[in-house]
């Protein structure tokens, strides 16, 4: 069996990878599969911690987060299916001009 750590280890940097993507990256939906990317190295996180302590509350919170995200991914493609149908781009400059 892996050791926690090394799932650990590998969740954080799924969540670093994600970060810096969300950081860099213009395309809206770049950045909203990196912050997929994100709660996916937390829910990694939570499975790990599960599995070395032997609760199953860690599945439970990861069953949870997956439906929250999911819920994220919808709500957020149908804002930037809203925007390209205005403005015809997804570029988050293009939604930050539409602030002023």
């Amino acid at each position: 069996m892996i050791e926690p750590s090394w799932i650990v280890a590998l969740g954080a940097i799924l969540f670093g990878i994600g970060l810096l993507g969300t950081f860099y990256h213009k395309n809206a939906i770049v950045v909203l599969m990196c912050i997929e990317l994100m709660l996916n190295a937390a829910n990694l996180n939570f499975v790990a911690a599960a599995s070395h302590y032997g609760d199953v509350n860690g599945w439970v919170y990861t069953a949870i987060a997956i439906a929250i995200a999911a819920a994220e991914v919808a709500i957020g493609l149908a804002i930037l299916l809203s925007m390209y149908s205005t403005q015809e781009t997804i570029s988050l400059e293009a939604a930050n001009k539409l602030r002023n």
